[in-house]
């Protein structure tokens, strides 16, 4: 569920670990979004390729919890968690 028009998209920081930092050019971010994928597509916005590339194989967490629903609500405040994949891991 998304946020519906009359009312302005949820004010997220958005804090990126190791490659995905390296790529992004920073390692935080605050990004407006509705839901997890409005809220992503909203940092790649201001991404290079390479970092679109680390992003979209990242693992996501909202408020620390692991999220693999990229439609899950957002709320303002929240935090989401960049955590690309690790070599052997």
């Amino acid at each position: 569920m998304t946020h519906d028009d009359s009312t302005p998209a949820p004010t997220l920081t958005v804090r990126l670990f190791a490659g995905a930092a390296a790529e992004y050019g920073a390692d935080a971010a605050t990004v407006q979004g509705g839901s997890v994928r409005e809220a992503l597509a909203d940092l790649l916005r201001s991404a290079s390729p390479d970092a679109a590339r680390v992003i979209d194989r990242s693992s996501i967490l909202v408020n620390a919890v692991a999220c693999t629903d990229r439609d899950q609500e957002l709320h303002d405040g929240d935090r989401l968690d960049v955590l690309p994949p690790f070599a052997g891991g």
